[in-house]
């Protein structure tokens, strides 16, 4: 089954449509923080999610308090930056997806945010994206064949490769090879 996630062409196209879907949903939840009527704060949404947490239905405390302490102390005392971050980012999720472009990067940062929006109790679309964007990190490369990424990988890859052979090998003794 990896086999022909990752290699065939068939699924190469399937994918491209499962990428496109995920794709145009977060550009347009992005597009639509961006222009909205208003400017996106994402204060209201930190607060509530500080304020009534994930919790526990038998012991009532919180199921992640780490998050909320992140929540607490980083993402609120900074919501101005997060204000830029959260509609830019999934805007640009939304075209690295739609255009195959450096997708398994676009996808496992539309999957950081899916968890995020999940651990302040956000449950949505996020459970279906996050599912369908792990069948797109699975297939890796392939998810972009048809996109972008069939021109840009290859360059990549060749220049990962050059910068490899700069780097000094140790032998086996911790010794550099001459």
């Amino acid at each position: 089954m990896m086999k022909w996630l990752r290699e065939n062409r068939y699924a190469a196209v399937l994918l491209t449509l499962v990428r496109f879907y995920v794709g145009w949903e977060w550009l347009t939840a992005g597009w639509h923080k961006i222009n909205g009527g208003k400017a996106f704060d994402a204060a209201g949404f930190v607060q509530g999610a500080i304020a009534k947490p994930v919790l526990d239905s038998k012991s009532h405390e919180a199921v992640y308090p780490h998050f909320v302490a992140f929540l607490k102390h980083v993402a609120l005392p900074n919501v101005k930056l997060f204000n830029v971050i959260v509609p830019w980012g999934e805007l640009l999720v939304g075209a690295g997806l739609l255009l195959g472009a450096l997708t398994t990067t676009a996808v496992l940062f539309g999957l950081l945010m899916n968890f995020m929006y999940m651990f302040a109790g956000t449950v949505s679309t996020n459970p279906w994206l996050i599912l369908l964007g792990f069948i797109i990190v699975a297939a890796g490369a392939n998810a972009g064949k048809f996109g972008v990424d069939h021109y840009i990988l290859p360059y990549l890859h060749e220049r990962l490769k050059k910068h490899d052979r700069r780097v000094p090998k140790l032998h086996t003794k911790g010794r550099l090879h001459s």
